[in-house]
């Protein structure tokens, strides 16, 4: 019996669409998630003009600019290891020792003035130094290794000043440099901008930015790359520590004082400029977008203190601890920071010093 195979039939090939990108949400439309913070700024540069005479005024103006100079270079401090994946909890009080070498230099020696501001400022990259090796070579979590140095320097900050406060003991001519005045503005505001604009550049347009946003992005595949991750990580604790240092400098130059009050009060101000200007015009650490969440937080504090007349002491720490949590919680949504999942305890020793990645 002959058996014909029948043909087979095919059917008809499937089509598959060819889809587009996602519509744009109207969070996305109205620029809410990249410039969230200029609006915020507007909108209280608008409300509390119209409310108080005496918001927009060059005085209330300027001084606001020059006393948020000091929390704008901590907070680039902080930005720097940031984009490596890396976090400096020392820069409050690595700005407070600077202070406490200018100044006890100043009381106990003849040094030049500007002698003992390098002699501090070179202390600062040593401490930055040590603290990139503890996390570098010793593998400790740079939270935990810089928190443990901050209070190392808190007792070298007592040691240092005796646990007193050091007053009167820099020349007027030392403070009167960086408090001489350009177009109404004090020259420290413009050391600010310039290392700004230094720390842009770096970061935006060299191949060492980035290495640091690679580095930061996955440093299992910069490492694979090429990269010296680690050397990369120690150098921006480094660099933190001297951007710091840069801050107790203005703090000489501004106040002329120190107390071992000076220094961890600026930290957490900081800190929340640096993650809610994260969220800011390019999704991820960027130079100006912390000075605009520095200044956009700094406006809405001055408001408020005027619109209370009496008891304003809360305002400050309020503001700042409430925005310090939505630039966390913000950050953490949007992916800039990624807090990793808990894991089994047999993978747990294998990454016991794992960090949050920091998205590039």
């Amino acid at each position: 019996m002959t058996m014909t195979s029948e043909p087979v039939r095919q059917e008809p090939a499937e089509e598959f669409l060819e889809l587009g990108p996602p519509p744009k949400t109207w969070v996305q439309k109205s620029g809410l998630d990249k410039y969230s913070a200029l609006y915020l700024w507007s909108g209280f540069m608008i409300v509390f003009s119209l409310t108080q005479s005496q918001f927009l005024t060059w005085t209330s103006i300027s001084l606001v600019l020059t006393e948020k100079a000091i929390v704008a270079l901590l907070a680039l401090a902080f930005l720097i290891p940031l984009v490596a994946d890396t976090f400096d909890l020392s820069i409050g009080l690595m700005m407070g020792f600077s202070i406490a070498i200018t100044t006890a230099l100043a009381q106990n020696t003849g040094n030049p003035q500007a002698l003992n501001a390098l002699i501090a400022v070179a202390a600062c990259a040593a401490v930055g130094f040590v603290s990139g090796f503890i996390v570098v070579k010793l593998g400790v979590n740079s939270f935990i290794a810089t928190l443990g140095m901050s209070q190392v320097l808190a007792a070298a900050n007592i040691l240092i000043s005796g646990n007193r406060t050091i007053n009167g003991v820099l020349s007027e001519t030392y403070r009167d440099f960086g408090r001489t005045k350009v177009f109404g503005l004090p020259l420290y505001f413009y050391f600010v901008i310039l290392l700004a604009l230094i720390l842009w550049y770096v970061l935006e347009q060299t191949p060492l930015g980035r290495y640091l946003f690679a580095t930061g992005g996955n440093a299992d595949a910069a490492r694979l790359s090429g990269l010296p991750t680690d050397m990369i990580r120690w150098g921006t604790l480094v660099a933190s520590a001297v951007m710091a240092s840069f801050a107790g400098l203005i703090h000489t130059w501004k106040v002329g004082t120190y107390s071992s009050s000076i220094g961890p009060g600026f930290l957490f101000p900081a800190v929340a400029a640096v993650f809610f200007g994260a969220s800011q015009l390019k999704g991820r650490p960027n130079v100006w977008g912390t000075l605009i969440a520095v200044y956009a937080l700094a406006f809405g504090v001055k408001g408020l203190q005027l619109a209370f007349t009496t008891g304003t002491a809360w305002i400050e720490p309020l503001f700042e601890g409430v925005s310090l949590l939505i630039a966390v919680a913000l950050a953490s949504r949007m992916g800039i920071i990624k807090v990793p999942k808990r894991k089994r305890a047999s993978d747990e020793s294998a990454s016991a010093t794992s960090e949050p990645a920091v998205t590039a």
